[in-house]
């Protein structure tokens, strides 16, 4: 186990202060709030030594850069907005999938990724309700 430093507590609070999964360099900018002077570097290395210990996990979306989050989240899947990029956790889940896969196969685990857009990005209209709208209304 390595020793905990002033870099590794900040990459750490980063994370877990987001509440969403991050990018390397999502991490860097949050973590230099706390370490000026940290670079790119240092938070592979330390991402790295975290996933090693299984403080963060890796979260891989199909064609995009890997992201960490804490563990202990338990089962859960995620939202991807399509215009900021942003990745956020979604904690539902559809259940078992075992119906869908073919006859004879059996199904140990599943992901599932939602993509949209986030409320940051929803266009102003989208998310000012007019007078009498429903929510079903204003999803359509």
């Amino acid at each position: 186990m390595e020793r905990s430093t002033r870099q590794r507590s900040a990459i750490r609070d980063a994370i877990e202060a987001a509440q969403r999964p991050l990018l390397p360099q999502e991490v860097l900018a949050a973590a230099q709030q706390q370490v000026p002077g940290l670079g790119i570097a240092t938070v592979y290395r330390n991402l790295k030594a975290l996933l090693d210990e299984g403080a963060v996990k890796l979260v891989a979306l199909p064609g995009e850069n890997p992201r960490y989050e804490p563990v202990g989240h338990g089962h859960h899947h995620h939202f991807q907005c399509q215009a900021c990029g942003r990745v956020f956790d979604v904690h539902a889940c559809p259940g078992d999938l075992s119906r869908l896969a073919p006859p004879g196969f059996t199904v140990s685990d599943h992901e599932l990724t939602l993509y949209g857009r986030c409320a940051d990005c929803q266009p102003a209209m989208a998310r000012t309700p007019s007078p009498g709208s429903t929510n079903r209304q204003r999803r359509a």
